[in-house]
């Protein structure tokens, strides 16, 4: 089944910038394929402004979010997997939605399922 993650990060974003409000993200720098600038990464995680006016290329999709931002003046490209995401909060208030890690569990070794004949 699809994640309700993306969806809500994009409802939550939309609301904000209608509201006025500066959407932030924060970010479990320790997941694969995360691409944000590594001295601004704090005990693994970094927060990432991701309003309309401080973001260029914004995308977010099901799968990841994408853009290009400015960091000291110099440009970076930004990569966050969805499942990296651990919330979307407004800056002026705190006003949000924290999101939990999925947690996959082991594979159960399937078993054949036995039949019994009743009379």
């Amino acid at each position: 089944m699809t994640s309700v993650a993306p969806y809500l990060v994009r409802a939550y974003h939309q609301w904000m910038e209608d509201s006025g409000l500066t959407p932030h993200i924060l970010v479990d720098c320790s997941e694969s394929n995360v691409v944000v600038p590594k001295p601004f990464i704090q005990q693994g995680k970094i927060v990432l402004n991701i309003a309309n006016h401080a973001t260029n290329a914004l995308v977010i999709d099901n799968e990841s979010i994408s853009f290009k931002a400015r960091f000291e003046g110099k440009s970076h490209d930004i990569f966050a997997p969805i499942n990296a995401v651990l919330t979307i909060y407004a800056g002026e208030n705190g006003e949000g939605m924290f999101f939990e890690k999925d947690q996959v569990s082991p594979k159960k070794e399937q078993k054949k399922p036995t039949l019994t004949i009743l009379d």
